[in-house]
């Protein structure tokens, strides 16, 4: 179903939108990894699966899920329901748990939506699920103009995986903070990198 709905997806957006994936041979194949992309819209998830290789899981807000046609479309896609300013921590668990079955996780650092288009400071959960699962982060940039149109040129790019081993000592452990401050600067880094060193106009095709 997962792959199915894939498809069907890939279909629409390549009509709807100029896709160009870069960085794909950066992934390993068959390796769970944690992507962290940029986020700008509610495009953002699609296109980033459809470059990253792999089944996908991803965190949606828990109001998504409310239609249950939508609800029945985005979890066959892979998506899980978080309760947004709850503070439930096992929503980290639960993604490390989704890493352990093989799939890789997509988690947006920036925790909403940018309104300029300008990469954030960014927070450390990624970091955590690093930690815990041992799966490398992924930086990713979704680049294209300031609004979106049909035909709208959209470029997803995917930088080196970032090793876990090189922040954490023991995987599975209680990570140490100052190992996950510099693991969230560098993929935040890493992101904005992608992003503005980029020059990409809104082209219509």
């Amino acid at each position: 179903m997962y792959y199915f709905c894939r498809a069907l997806v890939y279909i629409g957006l390549k009509i709807a939108y100029n896709l160009k994936f870069v960085g794909r041979e950066n992934i390993p194949k068959k390796t769970p990894m944690i992507y962290c992309p940029n986020h700008r819209s509610y495009l953002d998830p699609p296109v980033v699966a459809l470059g990253a290789r792999g089944k996908m899981a991803f965190m949606a807000k828990e109001s998504l899920f409310r239609n249950k046609l939508f609800s029945w479309l985005i979890s066959s896609l892979g998506a899980f329901p978080v309760s947004r300013g709850s503070g439930d921590l096992s929503v980290l668990d639960k993604s490390a748990e989704k890493i352990a079955e093989g799939k890789s996780l997509m988690i947006f650092p920036e925790g909403t939506r940018s309104k300029d288009g300008k990469v954030g400071k960014g927070h450390s959960g990624a970091a955590v699920i690093s930690a815990k699962s041992g799966a490398a982060i992924v930086p990713v940039g979704v680049i294209y103009g300031e609004k979106l149109r049909f035909r709208s040129r959209v470029v997803v790019k995917f930088g080196k995986p970032i090793p876990a081993e090189e922040y954490f000592t023991q995987i599975g452990g209680e990570p140490d903070p100052r190992s996950l401050v510099k693991m969230k600067k560098r993929y935040m880094s890493e992101i904005k990198a992608l992003v503005e060193g980029d020059e990409v106009k809104n082209e219509q095709s």
